[in-house]
């Protein structure tokens, strides 16, 4: 007998859960978008966009996914020609990298695996014997894929103690908002993002911040390299009207859910006191797994504690059918878990804990995945749930 009746909970790696006042102030109708209100709220959020991403620099709102801000960051920093190296940790990095590999760049991939971070002294090692041609790095901070909490500070020293000049191009889709991260003091030179993350809206803005040095790279690059008109800096930087900022019609709704959401993160206390609570929540389920592993059973994939992200969790499933596990979860207890990506898409799964979620969201998740470890007589040790109460518990303290 199915207990779930049709109320969903959605526990996957993005689209996050979207705050009911997020989607109350998409639910306006469309206004006048040349003056008024809207002009207003634009530039609430193109004020509060750099903080975000601890920078005093510029940054870009496009209508589009996460794969459009890559569009953007490759476009506007390298042509036809150049040559990047990607770091692997994951699979979106690579991703990334294959965006630049069709405009044109000359793309080498620094191996890695999905179980470890980049090694800041293998980047060092390449970089120092390169001949001047690499022009970029491309990392993810989070790979949604493994869940791997990338080191880019120690990326950044790596690249500095050869005196390598390529920009640090760094992927926070996944981490923006979850995970801190500080892209001046760590020497970032362009980091993106999307809005359906740890921003708590629906998927819809991608998100580009560009540091001087990224900048001075755009003014640099030939003027008769092919450019895309949509995703190019140059009105966009000195727009003569207010919808140059936006390349045209501006993304209204997705604009007036930003800026709530904005708004939430300042009332909940801020940057710091978003990143404290992804990391108890992460660290309640990472001791769930931890407590749940068993000979056969499951495991986090990530090896590292420090390197494990306060966004996603990949767990792995050793002899377990993941795809019946994450059925089970969906079909008879309502939670929705995400599938696996690249990292042992058969016996993996990922749990989601970013943006707008409590510990009785967790609670649930968890509860819903210990049951149908019970329910499939599948191998684990002890309770998840408890373990997880416990750390819950200590924290309220």
């Amino acid at each position: 007998m199915k207990l779930n009746h049709g109320i969903d909970t959605v526990a996957i790696p993005g689209p996050s859960i979207v705050p009911h006042r997020v989607r109350e102030a998409m639910a306006r109708a469309m206004p006048n978008i040349y003056a008024g209100d809207l002009l207003d709220v634009s530039d609430r959020v193109l004020e509060r966009l750099p903080a975000i991403a601890g920078t005093d620099g510029h940054a870009f709102v496009m209508t589009s996914n996460g794969h459009g801000a890559w569009q953007m960051a490759v476009s506007n920093t390298l042509e036809p020609g150049d040559r990047i190296l990607v770091l692997e940790s994951g699979r979106f990095a690579i991703v990334w990298g294959e965006y630049a590999r069709m405009a044109g760049i000359e793309v080498e991939v620094l191996t890695g695996n999905f179980t470890s971070p980049v090694d800041p002294a293998a980047v060092a090692d390449r970089l120092e014997r390169d001949d001047g041609s690499i022009r970029a790095v491309f990392v993810a901070h989070t790979d949604t894929s493994s869940s791997v909490r990338n080191d880019i500070p120690a990326i950044r020293a790596a690249i500095d103690s050869v005196g390598h000049d390529a920009l640090l191009m760094v992927d926070c889709i996944a981490s923006m908002a979850c995970d801190p991260f500080e892209m001046d003091a760590w020497g970032v030179d362009l980091a993106l993002a999307a809005s359906q993350k740890g921003l708590m809206c629906p998927p819809g803005l991608g998100l580009v911040w560009a540091g001087d040095k990224a900048i001075d790279r755009f003014h640099s690059l030939s003027k008769e390299r092919p450019r895309v008109a949509y995703v190019d800096w140059e009105r966009r930087l000195e727009p003569r009207a207010f919808y140059d900022t936006f390349a045209g019609t501006p993304p209204v709704a997705h604009l007036h859910a930003l800026d709530v959401a904005l708004t939430m993160i300042e009332e909940e206390g801020g940057l710091r006191a978003v990143w404290h609570r992804h990391q108890v929540l992460a660290d309640a389920v990472r001791a769930a797994v931890d407590a749940w592993e068993a000979p056969g059973g499951l495991s986090l994939n990530i090896e590292s504690a420090a390197h494990r992200s306060n966004a996603v969790t990949t767990v792995r499933t050793g002899n377990i059918d993941s795809q019946r596990l994450t059925e089970f979860c969906r079909d008879e207890l309502g939670v929705t878990l995400g599938i696996g990506v690249a990292v042992a898409p058969d016996r993996s799964f990922r749990i989601g804990h970013m943006g707008h979620l409590n510990p009785a969201m967790i609670f649930g998740t968890l509860g819903a995945i210990e049951t149908a470890l019970t329910a499939m007589s599948a191998p684990f040790g002890t309770s998840g749930v408890a373990a997880a109460a416990g750390v819950l518990g200590r924290e309220s303290h």
